[in-house]
């Protein structure tokens, strides 16, 4: 403003000259920010592309992939709508194999994000770009495959020891994506004891599909055993039951169902226990499925459902499923879940140390307690031999309906909820609430108590929990020991 140049042009000509060098300065700026920019996407003509290859933008356009990217494309495969995007591993070696479990857990890569956030991003989108109209990227429809899914599932893959995993927007999709691996006239060995919606699902399948449904107690393996024939698709077993917490055992069963039918799939529900304690694809499953709305999610915040699969070419089986069908997990509901995950080992410890706690509790003054923490479990030694903690789910008995029902009415910590897996302290009672689907004589069949009361423990401090229980016990009339 002192320039000579500038003092000498009018107030209209200043003005217009203020305006032009504030223009100049704007423009050098965003040019600088798009040199930044530039930086990020095609350093060096290279692009990055989400399979964590690097590719020459250059070569890539005329058909000339540059033999780095062959190299890198040997260990990733891509999904073109046809097969499931797996992102690789490939320059993480140091971080992975190194840590501990706990660690590996908080440990979410996010693969050198173009814009380097810490937290793996939501792609809300159903449709993507593509090159051209014969040329199609890692992602092309959302039901088919989406980035974030492809993180949680990779992330998943890792903590499950699986060679695939999949998320699916329910635990029971997952169940159905799984089943539908089975055909007309071929059977299903299923335990006595299941959740509710796994036996309504079973009975559609034995009613309107032709497909013969074995219920045997999967705590003997001489039972199963007992039903394995060569048309025998699936044995399907949880371990531990829910909510009676019977033991499967899964290393012996495996071997059996591999001597008797080779062909048949050992699939286990793994949602009580959680990949944190239990590996079951370590010990001889197949297929490892989860509702992740429980342990996985952590905080009922969201519905998902989780599959890991053994081998290569049953993983490839399920994802023609879910492509198919449509029944993916949503982006958003990816990141809650990628994010729940993280802390999975945290809330699991705290939960299982407090279910101890309540669960001698309740020992202590006289109350039949079901959990297999207790060394006089009958599945205790068999349970610890593949797992390395007994969870946070128990149930106990009465002796009375009412009294039951007088007990759970009267919590004030403890919320009437069906679920479990939150931290937060859940009550029911199964055959008034999440195993109601079940007819009440199928109920007595299988020996399910009508006045069993199911605790799902969470984080809160074990006393509060403790005489949250006691205030109940009294009101219902329950005398208490000290």
């Amino acid at each position: 403003r002192s320039d000579p140049l500038y003092l000498s042009f009018s107030s209209d000509r200043r003005q217009l000259v203020v305006i032009l060098i504030f223009l100049i300065k704007r423009q050098k700026s965003l040019d600088a920010h798009l040199t930044r920019s530039k930086g990020h996407y095609h350093h060096k003509n290279y692009i990055k592309s989400r399979h964590h290859t690097f590719i020459d933008f250059n070569k890539n356009m005329s058909n000339q992939p540059n033999n780095h990217e062959d190299e890198l494309l040997k260990v990733n495969e891509r999904q073109s709508g046809h097969q499931p995007v797996r992102l690789s591993s490939f320059g993480l070696d140091s971080m992975t194999g190194n840590w501990s479990e706990a660690t590996e857990y908080a440990l979410v890569n996010n693969w050198n994000d173009v814009y380097g956030a810490t937290s793996v991003p939501i792609y809300q989108s159903a449709t993507f770009k593509q090159t051209s109209a014969t040329e199609f990227g890692s992602y092309d429809y959302t039901r088919s495959g989406n980035p974030t899914r492809s993180h949680l599932e990779t992330h998943l893959a890792k903590i499950m020891g699986a060679d695939r995993a999949f998320a699916l927007n329910i635990g029971m999709s997952a169940l159905d994506a799984i089943l539908r691996l089975v055909k007309s006239g071929q059977e299903i060995v299923a335990g006595d004891d299941l959740y509710g919606g796994t036996n309504r699902l079973l009975t559609f399948l034995r009613e309107n599909q032709d497909v013969i449904v074995h219920h045997v107690d999967t705590s003997d393996p001489s039972k199963v055993e007992a039903v394995l024939t060569e048309k025998t698709r699936i044995v399907l077993l949880e371990t531990p039951t829910n909510p009676l917490i019977k033991v499967a055992n899964i290393p012996a069963i495996s071997k059996l169902v591999r001597s008797k039918c080779p062909d048949a799939l050992v699939v286990v529900d793994n949602t009580m226990m959680s990949p944190y304690l239990l590996k079951t694809l370590q010990h001889g499953a197949d297929i490892e499925y989860h509702s992740a709305t429980k342990y996985l999610s952590g905080h009922h915040d969201l519905m998902a459902g989780v599959i890991g699969c053994k081998s290569a070419a049953i993983a490839q089986k399920i994802y023609f499923v879910i492509n198919s069908v449509g029944s993916g997990l949503g982006p958003f509901e990816c990141f809650l879940l990628l994010r729940g995950v993280k802390t999975l080992p945290l809330r699991m410890d705290k939960q299982q140390s407090n279910a101890k706690l309540v669960a001698e509790f309740l020992v202590n003054n006289g109350l039949k307690v079901r959990y297999v923490g207790l060394k006089d479990h009958p599945g205790h030694d068999v349970h610890f031999q593949t797992s390395k903690g007994a969870g946070a789910v128990l149930s106990f008995t009465t002796g009375d309906v009412k009294m039951s029902e007088t007990i759970v009415s009267n919590c004030k910590i403890f919320t009437i909820s069906v679920s479990f897996g939150c931290v937060n302290s859940l009550i029911s009672m199964p055959c008034r609430m999440s195993h109601a689907s079940i007819p009440a004589h199928i109920r007595a069949e299988r020996e399910l108590p009508e006045d069993l009361i199911r605790l799902s423990i969470g984080i809160e401090d074990p006393q509060d929990l403790i005489d949250d229980l006691s205030l109940a016990f009294s009101l219902a009339g329950v005398q208490l020991k000290g």
